[in-house]
């Protein structure tokens, strides 16, 4: 198993992993593809094992209003066949011992049962907008205070950006 950057020759290895990893949704695929259409700056690696990539993370800027507060872990993506044999913990583990990662606050709209063996915690602040109640909304090294509304990339919203 090699864990590296993805590349332009990667990227279509990603969107395919991605529409595997989330048979029901378009949403991942058309984020991260967004993310790679508008250059957006993201913090991405791949999982490649007997020549495929089996496993994806993104991490993208997390905003306070126009200041950036953290980085969204979003997503995170096994292939199906690969899922439950450890390539998603061990592509987490690596992504979080990374320089542009290992200091900043993190979040992530994920499960918690999976997420809390990490470090990840319940996140009361800052105020998640696609979670009710914050319910599954966790941080890793969150040092917000006040309440506010935490800000995602465009993509979130819209998807895929022209």
């Amino acid at each position: 198993m090699k864990i590296r950057k993805p590349t332009q020759e990667t990227y279509i290895k990603v969107s395919a992993l991605l529409s595997l990893a989330f048979p029901k949704s378009l949403y991942e695929l058309e984020l991260v593809e967004g993310f790679h259409d508008n250059d957006t700056p993201i913090h991405e690696w791949v999982c490649i094992h007997l020549n495929k990539v089996v496993a994806y993370i993104a991490f993208s800027n997390a905003y306070n209003k126009d200041e950036i507060c953290g980085l969204h872990l979003a997503p995170l993506a096994v292939a199906p066949q690969f899922q439950r044999q450890g390539f998603g913990s061990e592509l987490l583990r690596f992504a979080l011992r990374q320089q542009a990662i290992k200091e900043s606050p993190l979040f992530v709209l994920g499960n918690p049962k999976f997420y809390q063996r990490f470090g990840f915690k319940h996140c009361p602040l800052p105020v998640c907008p696609f979670a009710k109640n914050n319910k599954h909304f966790l941080a890793l090294r969150n040092t917000a205070t006040t309440r506010f509304i935490v800000g995602y990339e465009a993509e979130f919203d819209t998807g895929k950006l022209k």
